[in-house]
């Protein structure tokens, strides 16, 4: 579930690079770095390395559509308090309407002329009938808010019957992206434990491997008091675990953190990267300053945040801690200030 918004630029020479997500990304120079005795096993990282990159990419559609569902589960809430609100009006309404009813069947049970006839006190009927073309009146109103309100307590039923009903079709999205994810999860891991150690820690050493011919950002300070605020809780989370899904305190995915550090700083982030991507003023990398946030790859599908010179605190993907890398790892496709 990628962004439908416009692409952003591109920085260095990966503009056409397909779309991924995860940070276990092999570029072609950190492959170019693994010993030629590695070849046989290059087959595997390459496998691995997509699967990880899809299954961030299905993570990232899973953090969307539990968003959407939140929502309309508010949705529904709001609704059903519509309806309740609704239901007692109606009920006070229709309790007024039948104490009019009564007041006029104890007062007009017989026609005007021979009411007035029969009396023994003209003056007190007459005074009565005035009192009862009140009430009639009253009632006439009365009915028409009765009608009115009925049409609303409709309204807000068919309105809290098409939330379910999205509802219901978000849940089975958010399943459905949840299937996907631990599937590819699985597989991952099943091929990346068949390498031997050393093509481990080599696979490893290439997903922390810099793009020396980036931009360098300097050491700048960071651009305002919540970015640094941010950085400093992106800080406090390194060593968390990374959980897909997860958006802290205890454990992370990409978006994840990024939306914690800042909601410590009082800023409330989307909650996918996709989303984070326009969170803000895009920058050049070159310009970067601690507090920013760096998106990767061309669907955006994967974010850090800088924190200077040179490096990005980021959640990397299953069996990895939040950690500091180098913030060329993996093409860049922009940087957003906050």
């Amino acid at each position: 579930m990628g962004s439908h918004r416009r692409p952003a630029p591109s920085f260095g020479s990966d503009r056409g690079a397909v779309a991924a997500v995860g940070l276990l990304s092999v570029t072609a120079a950190a492959l170019g770095a693994v010993p030629a005795a590695a070849a046989p096993y290059d087959d595997t990282r390459s496998e691995v390395d997509r699967l990880y990159e899809e299954a961030e990419q299905a993570t990232e559609a899973y953090n969307a559509a539990d968003e959407r569902a939140d929502a309309l589960r508010r949705e529904v809430r709001t609704a059903q308090d519509g309806i309740a609100r609704q239901q007692a009006r109606i009920n006070t309404l229709r309790e007024s309407l039948g104490s009019l009813a009564g007041a006029q069947y104890r007062s007009g049970g017989l026609g005007p002329a021979l009411a007035l006839l029969l009396s023994d006190d003209p003056e007190d009927y007459l005074e009565k009938a005035s009192v009862l073309d009140r009430i009639t009146v009253h009632r006439t109103g009365e009915l028409r808010r009765l009608r009115g309100a009925l049409r609303s307590l409709a309204q807000d039923r068919a309105e809290a019957a098409r939330a379910l009903r999205a509802l219901e079709r978000s849940r089975e999205a958010v399943a459905d992206h949840r299937r996907t994810v631990e599937g590819k999860l699985a597989e991952a891991r099943r091929l990346l434990n068949s390498l031997p150690a050393d093509e481990r820690a080599a696979y490893e050493r290439a997903a922390r491997s810099g793009r020396t011919h980036l931009p360098g950002p300097g050491a700048a300070a960071p651009a305002s008091a919540r970015a640094a605020a941010a950085v400093a809780a992106a800080r406090s989370a390194l060593g968390k675990p990374y959980v897909w899904g997860a958006n802290g305190p205890g454990s992370f995915d990409c978006s994840g953190l990024t939306q914690w550090a800042y909601a410590q700083a009082g800023v409330a982030l989307p909650r996918t990267s996709q989303a984070q991507r326009y969170a803000g003023r895009q920058v050049p990398l070159s310009e970067a300053r601690p507090g920013d946030l760096v998106l990767y790859r061309s669907d955006a599908s994967h974010v850090g945040m800088y924190v200077g010179d040179g490096q990005v605190i980021h959640a990397p993907y299953p069996g990895a801690p939040v950690r500091h890398d180098p913030v060329g790892m993996m093409p860049v496709s922009s940087v957003t200030r906050v």
